[in-house]
């Protein structure tokens, strides 16, 4: 049976809220392997709560970066509109 990355995961999810996004997708990705692995009996299901954090936190991160892109492109395509509209 393979140990459990539960901490590894958790920590991840809480990195990508906090700092990083794009450590939310594999938070995200590496809960939702580790979570089928658990159910499957190849890995430790000790970890299962930390996993679950974990990606529950990836998923969170991965909206939250998601809906940044999308204001930041907002905001520049605003700014360009507004640049050439002035401009006329």
């Amino acid at each position: 049976m393979k140990p459990h990355r539960g901490t590894l995961i958790l920590v991840l999810g809480i990195l990508g809220i906090v700092l990083c996004g794009p450590l939310g997708i594999a938070a995200w990705i590496m809960g939702n392997g580790d979570l089928k692995a658990m159910d499957a009996g190849t890995m430790d299901p000790s970890g299962r709560g930390n996993t679950n954090a974990g990606r529950i936190c990836g998923i969170i991160a991965t909206i939250l970066l998601a809906i940044s892109i999308v204001v930041v492109i907002l905001i520049f395509g605003l700014g360009i509109f507004s640049a050439i509209a002035s401009h006329h």
